[in-house]
């Protein structure tokens, strides 16, 4: 990572690598991600919502903003359509709980026991998004995307630690996993998947996209330029 990249950016991009709470159950393969967004555009045409509503849409957008934040490296967080990612899998299979068990007993797990609900994820996202904000709403008399900078810090702050009460049992770290693994998904996922328009976080990194071939410059260009166009799927299509 270029040293260039503030430490603000450089944390972010640290801690993408760490997973998330849902790690054992938002495992995606590239075949099923194809197969829920086959009929999606690319992120640089994609246009309208299929699954947010008007006020999740509005949040998503304001938490995607302030989560990845303009900069000289890349613009903000909804004009990469990290938005548009959000949208795109909580609608696919994945959203809608392929390959997730969701028969029951439905008992609170253990950490290493993965994902214990008995919601699907995007059932999860509505339920502890209406329930975040009416703590919002109670606690500071305005929803997410009216707060400030320094407000949506400590709000996202509090559910990261666990110290925001979500109504119906819903955990808070649990949310704010299942937030911050699809804001991380949405900068670095290929295009063709709804995020990271331009490829923009992937030249923010410099990874060169999907060509196979592209390992064996792996040497040639260590702590180097990249001179080379970043390919996505659909440019190898």
């Amino acid at each position: 990572m270029p040293d260039s990249v503030p430490d603000s950016r450089r944390r972010f991009l640290k801690t993408a690598l760490a997973g998330s709470a849902l790690a054992g159950a938002a495992t995606h393969s590239s075949a099923v991600l194809a197969a829920d967004h086959s009929a999606a555009t690319a992120a640089e045409t994609a246009s309208g919502y299929v699954f947010l509503t008007p006020s999740e849409a509005s949040f998503v957008e304001a938490l995607v903003d302030h989560m990845v934040p303009a900069d000289r490296h890349t613009a903000k967080g909804s004009d990469l359509h990290i938005n548009v990612y959000f949208d795109r899998t909580l609608n696919g299979n994945w959203g809608k709980g392929d390959r997730l068990y969701l028969e029951g007993p439905w008992k609170k797990g253990l950490p290493g026991q993965g994902y214990q609900l008995p919601l699907t994820p995007a059932e999860l996202f509505r339920a502890a998004t209406l329930a975040f904000d009416a703590v919002l709403r109670k606690t500071h008399g305005k929803p997410f995307p009216e707060l400030d900078s320094a407000a949506k810090e400590r709000a996202l702050q509090a559910l990261e630690r666990g110290e925001t009460d979500l109504e119906n049992g819903i955990e808070a770290r649990l949310y704010f996993s299942l937030l911050y693994q699809l804001t991380v998904e949405g900068l670095f996922a290929d295009p063709v998947y709804g995020g990271n328009a331009g490829k923009a976080g992937w030249k923010m990194v410099g990874f060169p996209g999907v060509i196979a071939t592209h390992t064996r410059n792996i040497v040639s260009f260590k702590n180097k330029d990249f001179p080379h166009q970043t390919l996505g799927i659909a440019d190898a299509s």
